[in-house]
């Protein structure tokens, strides 16, 4: 069964709104993330604070911040239906107004690849609620690191390639006519 232009569009739109609403909700819950008096913020968690920082960010969190920062991985979890799905239909939308065989399987096979960066992002958010409960269980460090990195070049790559294509006017499929 080929999906149709019209059903990734709809598809997309739905997932930009979910994307929307849940990106808004983690953004406002962020100050709330202080730690020592100083703010700080998951993508630091994700990218930037090496492991000692980690630690001492989530051993000294008061509960309020604690239970904040539990929920932000919540959040997360449905925010990912709104962005890998959403990703994908525009790499579809985008590889239906390209004549370019390399490009329509190159759009197809980042379309495809958000499955791994959706997998990648579930382990992140896992990690991340498990060091939350203890802190001192803190381990796979690097393997983390990787996962997010494959997660943010996945989801970049596929959507910075997709986005001026779906600008572009729909080719016509001379064989349709």
């Amino acid at each position: 069964m080929i999906i149709s232009y019209k059903s990734w569009k709809i598809l997309f739109l739905f997932c930009l709104g979910l994307f929307a609403g849940t990106a808004f909700c983690m953004k406002w819950m962020e100050k709330a993330f202080i730690h020592n008096g100083s703010l700080f913020t998951i993508i630091g968690l994700e990218i930037s604070y090496p492991r000692e920082q980690v630690v001492s960010i989530l051993s000294g969190l008061d509960g309020q911040v604690k239970t904040m920062l539990r929920h932000h991985p919540n959040f997360d979890f449905v925010f990912m239906l709104g962005d890998y799905p959403g990703i994908a239909a525009l790499c579809m939308m985008a590889r239906e107004k390209t004549g370019s065989n390399i490009l329509r399987q190159i759009l197809f096979w980042l379309a495809f690849s958000q499955i791994i960066a959706w997998a990648c992002d579930v382990y992140e958010n896992g990690s991340l609620l498990r060091w939350i409960k203890g802190p001192g269980t803190i381990c796979g460090f690097g393997f983390y690191h990787l996962a997010v990195m494959v997660k943010w070049g996945l989801a970049l790559t596929a959507a910075l390639l997709a986005i001026p294509l779906s600008f572009r006017k729909r080719r016509i499929d001379t064989q349709q006519v």
